[in-house]
């Protein structure tokens, strides 16, 4: 069925801002998992846990508000509901270190960040979450699809490289 289609990312929402209902980044990623890259729900369910998790980490990291209600799922998801998901536990050898180095790069990222030398190997190393999604695919529907499919994986990242850039402009 998935075997020689490449996938092609629904547009983010941020590409419709005309749209009175626009669905939140987490869902549209859900979205995109299930329909595009026809990933198990077990598989969505972890990625979107590490995704928010991320996310919750790099806010509070930065000093961004983070609201109690996102601090309790990720304090749950993580040290219980990630560790429990089928996916990851039958995958957690070949997934576990493509984690740490995802974490690893973006430690580095941050270093970059706040010693005022963002560029362009920062802002790609902020981008692990998306390796992990490639070796997902991968797991799921083998090389070739993976193979077929990295491109689309890699316009999952919606951020931009100059808005990243803009935010290191007035340090």
């Amino acid at each position: 069925m998935w075997e020689n289609a490449a996938a092609e990312p629904i547009e983010p929402p941020a590409a419709h801002p005309e749209q009175e209902l626009r669905m939140s980044g987490v869902d549209w990623l859900r979205v995109n998992l299930q329909r595009v890259f026809a990933l198990p729900t077990p598989a969505v369910d972890w990625l979107l846990m590490l995704y928010v998790a991320i996310q919750v980490f790099d806010d509070f990291s930065y000093g961004d508000p983070v609201e109690r209600e996102d601090l309790n799922a990720v304090i749950w998801n993580t040290l219980v509901g990630m560790n429990q998901n089928t996916f990851w536990l039958s995958n957690s050898n070949n997934l576990a270190p493509l984690v740490a180095t995802m974490i690893l790069k973006w430690q580095a990222s941050d270093q970059a960040e706040r010693a005022g030398k963002a560029d362009a190997r920062s802002f790609v190393w902020r981008a692990g979450y998306y390796d992990v999604v490639l070796m997902v695919v991968a797991l799921c529907h083998g090389t070739q699809r993976a193979t077929a499919d990295a491109s689309s994986v890699l316009g999952l990242y919606g951020e931009k490289f100059e808005d990243y850039m803009k935010e290191f402009s007035h340090a």
